[in-house]
């Protein structure tokens, strides 16, 4: 089970702090895969920057005993001018991985993503792709109870895709899924509960089409 409690968060604008979420309370089910729903601008996004702490709020908590990965195809959360072996390593200490388990994720991530001498590049100086890629290798070396899904599943070529489709399709037998895509079929697919957001609020529904029918509606 995750919980939001009196979660509040906002941004400074050149117009005023603008808030996406103000005392928000919501409870989503354990053992459950979500699938998140709204307008541009409704805060999804955000949401699972929160969940997956590469964002804090301004008040308020996120309560849960889950392990909750970082948004899967992370891009903006690496820091660019460490090399994508040192990214790795920084996100490893987050997660209290070390020794041995730490080599085994690197050697993972090095093979998974395919980005050869990149590797040991500043991340400042990769494509949009290999940021994409090195993000989901992440992801996937690292057991997480429940897997943010940010639009993307898989990046890169038809090799690539395919690859990332089976090793995601295997970490979702085991763990549940937090998936915010435009894509209604892909959330079909995958999730039983919806949560629908616009205007800050967040809807929490245990029948996903009822989620559904709220976003075709906005």
């Amino acid at each position: 089970m995750i919980e939001l409690r009196k979660l509040t968060k906002s941004y400074p604008t050149r117009q005023g702090r603008k808030f996406v979420f103000r005392d928000i309370d919501a409870v989503f089910p354990a053992g459950k895969n979500i699938g998140i729903f709204g307008p541009n601008g409704a805060g999804k996004s955000t949401l699972l920057r929160l969940l997956g702490g590469t964002d804090f709020p301004d008040s308020g908590k996120i309560i849960t005993k889950k392990k909750v990965s970082f948004p899967v195809g992370l891009r903006g959360g690496f820091q660019g001018s460490l090399t994508g072996r040192d990214n790795v390593k920084f996100v490893c200490r987050i997660h209290n991985i070390k020794g041995t388990q730490m080599q085994d994720v690197i050697s993972y991530v090095m093979d998974f993503a395919e980005i050869g001498k990149y590797f040991d590049m500043p991340v400042r100086t990769y494509s949009s792709g290999m940021r994409a890629r090195l993000g989901f290798a992440l992801s996937m070396a690292v057991d997480f109870d429940y897997y943010l899904i940010d639009e993307v599943t898989a990046v890169g070529d038809y090799k690539f895709k395919e690859k990332s489709k089976a090793v995601f399709n295997e970490k979702s037998k085991t763990a549940n899924l937090i998936i915010v895509s435009h894509d209604i079929s892909k959330i079909r697919q995958h999730c039983e509960i919806g949560v629908f957001m616009k205007n800050g609020e967040v809807l929490v529904c245990e029948d996903i089409n009822d989620a559904i029918r709220l976003y075709r509606k906005s």
